[in-house]
């Protein structure tokens, strides 16, 4: 007998009855608001996905021995919701973050979903909790999609309860400057075999501290190197791209090839996807260490770099520390406050218009 898949049509809406006050958008911060409602679809391997339910935002009920408090059975995702000058709400992108969190909840054994009535049931929540999407451009609705293995269980085997809910956040710019990176080549943040590929919570946890270790002498991210060569992978949790003149003379933008170790990211996707409708210059997924940029940073040769990810879009980089030197990126040669490098800026603003529906796009999806 088949066991039901989320059925949007099942879902069940329990409105608060205590309403928040809703902040000022000056006053917002990542991950430090939430709104009224949240969506919550229960999972027993006995019985298949039971009904939707949106209800008001609050604890969740889990038992002490579950899965994902005991051994980080647990994925989630990020993605956002914009509001258009015309006052609509659109999704950015929002089937390419079901696609990867149906990748890494595979890896830890969670149950498969279907995507696409899950996607309604977002829509559904984000229309209930629509007053929080903020007006002004550069703001947005975080939305934040969790699996968990709830079975109560110490074996090692898997789950065979879960649970997926979501929750919003509205949200303010998130690196409103450049950041300054410390290149980390002892700790490792993903490495060949592993799991960096998937947006698993147990990726997040280990880098926590090493993260605040740079933050208190005074840099923003880790810049993660792997490897004898110092393959530059990731920065903290963003993708990285180098803007240069390459060793042939090309112009070219450069990002780590999804490779097992790199996450393959919504936004470094979209970005890669307009620089080449461009067709103005080389752009390449390909391994690159850190040698290679000092070279080039010695021979004049960087243009720019940037970091790329939901929550920031992108940031550009005005300094890395290695191997005891401060080593200062261009950004914008014209401008000495500039926050944002030529082609960063460039790219931020077409992808802005993209998300905010100024430019017509599939990658902008509505809510109705």
């Amino acid at each position: 007998m088949t066991k039901p898949d989320i059925d949007a049509s099942k879902l069940t809406i329990t409105l608060t009855q205590t309403p928040k006050e809703l902040l000022d958008q000056s006053e917002l911060k990542f991950g430090k608001y939430f709104t009224d409602h949240m969506l919550c679809i229960k999972y027993t391997e006995e019985n298949g996905w039971e009904a939707p339910e949106i209800k008001p935002y609050g604890p969740l009920a889990i038992d002490p021995a579950a899965f994902a408090l005991n051994y980080s059975v647990q994925a989630f995702e990020g993605t956002k919701a914009y509001r258009a000058a015309d006052g609509t709400i659109n999704l950015f992108r929002p089937e390419k973050n079901l696609q990867r969190l149906a990748s890494s909840s595979q890896r830890i054994m969670l149950p498969e979903f279907d995507q696409e009535q899950f996607l309604e049931c977002i829509k559904e929540l984000v229309k209930v909790d629509q007053r929080f999407v903020p007006n002004d451009y550069g703001y947005s609705m975080y939305v934040r999609p969790n699996f968990i293995g709830t079975e109560p269980n110490l074996n090692l085997v898997y789950s065979r309860e879960a649970l997926l809910y979501v929750y919003l956040s509205p949200v303010g710019p998130y690196f409103p400057r450049t950041v300054k990176l410390f290149a980390n080549a002892i700790e490792a943040r993903a490495w060949p075999g592993g799991v960096g590929s998937f947006k698993l919570g147990g990726n997040y946890a280990p880098s926590m501290r090493p993260a605040m270790d740079v933050v208190s002498k005074g840099y923003d991210q880790i810049l993660w190197l792997l490897g004898d060569d110092h393959y530059v992978t990731e920065v903290g949790t963003m993708n990285f791209f180098i803007f240069w003149v390459n060793a042939d003379g090309e112009k070219e933008l450069v990002t780590a090839p999804l490779d097992g170790i790199i996450l393959p990211g919504v936004t470094r996707d979209s970005l890669l996807a307009l620089a080449r409708q461009w067709g103005e210059f080389k752009v390449s997924e390909r391994k690159i260490t850190m040698p290679e940029v000092v070279t080039a940073l010695e021979e004049g040769r960087v243009l720019e770099a940037f970091g790329a990810g939901t929550a920031c879009i992108v940031c550009s980089v005005s300094e890395v520390f290695y191997e005891g030197q401060n080593l200062a990126i261009p950004v914008d040669p014209t401008d000495p406050d500039a926050v944002y490098g030529p082609l960063t800026k460039r790219l931020r603003a077409e992808l802005l218009d993209i998300q905010y529906a100024k430019t017509p796009s599939p990658w902008s999806v509505p809510l109705v």
